[in-house]
């Protein structure tokens, strides 16, 4: 016998990847941190993360709507922004996944995407926005 999560418990482990578990699950909300890629993330990753330049994760903590129930997603209600780089990141090659973890360095895969409608560049002094909206996480 099979079975699956209901609308409800996907709502809540949405909440707990964007930091906004207060029920059911879990009483104490995580930090979630953006993380970008330079290959494929699968399973529980970790793939080709961005290294040097300055590149660091950046905290998601507030910028996530509340989850859409029945629907099973949640997207970023506000801008996500990387700091300017230094220098250039993963020697300029472009950023086309990205990944949702509860560390600001290791940790855990909570989400992971591709950013085929957004593929975004490391080179000295760029800035990474994800406007709102432009993140969705899908749970189901």
């Amino acid at each position: 016998m099979s079975g699956s999560k209901s609308d409800a418990y996907e709502v809540e482990v949405l909440k707990i990847a964007t930091g906004q578990a207060t029920t059911i699950v879990a009483t104490t909300p995580i930090t979630p941190y953006l993380a970008l890629f330079t290959g494929t993330l699968t399973g529980d990753g970790p793939g080709a993360e961005a290294v040097g330049g300055g590149y660091a994760r950046v905290t998601t903590a507030g910028k996530w709507a509340a989850p859409i129930s029945g629907a099973g997603t949640v997207t970023n209600n506000a801008a996500i922004n990387f700091a300017a780089f230094s220098g250039t990141v993963s020697a300029g090659a472009d950023f086309t996944h990205f990944g949702l973890f509860d560390a600001l360095t290791g940790g855990n895969a909570l989400y992971y995407g591709d950013l085929t409608d957004q593929t975004k560049d490391g080179g000295t002094g760029d800035t990474i926005t994800f406007v709102p909206a432009s993140l969705v996480l899908t749970e189901g």
